[in-house]
This record gives C-alpha cells, sequence and structure tokens, in this order.
C-alpha cells in the first residue's frame, strides 16, 4: 500500500489546517488586520507546508527508496524524490 494511501488521514488533516491558515489569512487581509499578524499568519502557513513536504518525502523515501527491491525503480524513484527537493528549494 502506498504511503499516502496508508497516510491519507493524517495527510488530509495536515492540509486541511493549511486550508484554515490560507483562510485565515485571507480574512486578516480583508480585515485590514496589522501586518505583523499578517507575516506571522504567512511564517505559520509556510511551516506547515514545509511539514507536509516532509511528511510525504519521508514516506517516498522510505516506502519506493529503502523497502524498494528493485534496484533500477529504485533509483527512479530517488530520481523524483531529488527532482522535488531540488524545485522545493529553489
Amino acid at each position: 500500500m502506498a504511503h499516502t494511501i496508508r497516510d491519507k488521514a493524517k495527510l488530509l488533516a495536515r492540509v486541511r489546517r493549511i486550508q484554515g491558515q490560507a483562510a485565515a489569512l485571507e480574512k486578516q487581509l480583508c480585515d485590514e488586520t496589522d501586518c505583523g499578524a499578517v507575516l506571522q499568519q504567512i511564517a505559520a502557513i509556510r511551516g506547515a507546508v514545509n511539514g507536509l513536504m516532509v511528511a510525504v518525502i519521508e514516506g517516498h523515501l522510505t516506502d519506493h527508496v529503502v523497502k524498494e527491491a528493485d534496484p533500477a525503480q529504485r533509483q527512479q524513484d530517488l530520481d523524483v524524490a531529488l527532482g522535488v527537493i531540488k524545485s522545493y528549494l529553489k
């Protein structure tokens, strides 16, 4: 079973928290909230997205690289992960 299926409930909970944080940010902007609070909310959203990314990458590396028996498939899965990490860190 793929890690995103196995961890579906946890991942969806994270996504829903991010949605809630984004909605709160939108409300702050509409309400013309102090910029300090807006910045803090943006930082919280970034942290939540980073946490989601770490959870999915960790599952991918564990399930598709470490536990993969076929060396060719392992390399392909590693290349996918590395490409995403490089893109994410730009």
